[in-house]
């Protein structure tokens, strides 16, 4: 990620390039135009005045540095020179020359003495020093105030991303006060949001604690007494779905408290696996499916072993339920849980929730499936892994529970 602190230094320093060039241009046509008159014209006033005298041979009486030649006169190292004014360096001494011609032959005017050129590397080398020196007091203005901007945000960040009860800047009265301020009432929103929701999860599992085990009991009393085929079918499955409901609760509860896993112990995801396979092999009882597990290496994690079964267990009850024929196959790769089946696939509106997008409540035949996902779901962002869908060659779902951020040190 690129700092913003070094955004804004360079963009202070670009802003100064951009200055220093627009005025080292304007400097260069400045000391151009300086030379045209000081120089140039000086030279073509001397060429007005001394030329006709020349012709009409009277003294040419030069102010000193600068001289007139004529024909012969002119030194052999300025023969020949094309028209106009121009700049040479004769024995190391530049000179200023205008060079012409007339009916009587050619002629120079030549400044010896000019001391221009010294005057604009002078000039020059001022400009460039001080070009420099606004270089690097923008570079270290920019990394000041960048620091002055920056350090303060970073700092508010660390606060709100530590979780701090109290963030800082509050009490500032500029823009960053009433940031702070804003993220403040936004955090303690979301923690009374997720403390009602926790409180509530928790309270309505332990009042659903007590009807559930009545239920539970109640049928085994039916199972127990009743002779009638019907009702002791009617009991079992009123049994199973209470324990069912129950173990659902038992995983709200544990997902309403903060997740502490560094004290947890090791969690064999093979006899997990093997569990739950074993568990729901009665839901395809007079059905041409068959579950197996296929086993793979065992690898441990640190979760609630409760979480770790309810997410194995809910992918597995659902390709159970959805799954008319063909295979469910569990095993281990690596470090993940994969459950794969030959089922008509997921609707698209319960791949939208899964994918966290907005979509409608799913229908049909595949509605409870959405439920069991969301709540696979939750448990991987309980304990850190990640689930991944994908469609099975010739149909179907595979369904991936990776633990690698649950490593075994």
């Amino acid at each position: 990620m690129e700092s913003l602190k070094r955004r804004v230094a360079i963009g202070y320093t670009l802003y100064a390039l951009g200055f220093v060039l627009f005025f080292t241009f304007i400097a260069a046509l400045a000391v151009e135009g300086i030379e045209e008159h000081l120089v140039n014209n000086r030279l073509r006033d001397v060429e007005v005045w001394a030329a006709p005298r020349s012709i009409a041979g009277l003294p040419v009486e030069m102010p000193a540095g600068l001289s007139f030649h004529r024909g012969a006169d002119i030194p052999r190292s300025l023969r020949g020179l094309p028209g106009g004014l121009q700049e040479k360096h004769v024995d190391g001494v530049g000179l200023h020359i205008l060079a012409g011609s007339d009916t009587h032959g050619d002629y120079v005017v030549v400044d010896h003495t000019s001391d221009y050129e010294k005057v604009e590397l002078v000039v020059y080398s001022m400009f460039a020093a001080s070009f420099i020196g606004f270089l690097a007091f923008s570079w270290f203005l920019g990394g000041y105030v960048a620091r002055r901007l920056v350090t303060p945000v970073e700092e508010l960040a660390a606060a709100v991303a530590g979780g701090a009860r109290e963030l800082p800047l509050q009490q500032r009265d500029d823009e960053l006060g009433c940031l702070a301020r804003a993220f403040a009432a936004h955090t303690d929103e979301l923690r009374a949001v997720l403390e009602r929701e926790r409180f509530f999860t928790g309270d309505v599992s332990h009042e659903l604690r007590s009807p559930l085990t009545v239920i539970m009991g109640a049928a085994e009393v039916l199972m127990a007494n009743s002779s009638n085929p019907a009702t002791q079918t009617a009991a079992e499955r009123i049994y199973r779905a209470a324990q069912d409901a129950a173990g659902c609760v038992h995983v709200l509860l544990l997902l309403a408290r903060a997740p502490d896993l560094t004290h947890m112990d090791e969690v064999d995801m093979a006899s997990v696996a093997q569990r739950e396979v074993d568990a729901y092999r009665p839901l395809l009882a007079n059905r041409p499916v068959r579950l197996s597990y296929e086993g793979g290496a065992p690898f441990g994690v640190r979760a609630p072993r409760e979480l770790c079964a309810a997410a194995v267990g809910n992918l597995v009850r659902n390709a159970c339920q959805y799954t008319e024929q063909g295979e469910i196959m569990v095993r281990l790769d690596g470090r993940r849980v994969i459950v794969e089946d030959s089922g008509p696939g997921l609707p698209p509106a319960v791949r939208a929730a899964l994918a966290g997008q907005a979509a409608a409540p799913p229908s049909g035949a595949s509605a409870g499936t959405g439920l069991g996902l969301a709540l696979v779901r939750r448990i991987c962002s309980y304990v850190g892994a990640t689930l991944e869908l994908k469609d099975r060659p010739g149909g179907g779902s595979i369904f991936t529970l990776d633990f690698h951020n649950l490593t075994i040190p």
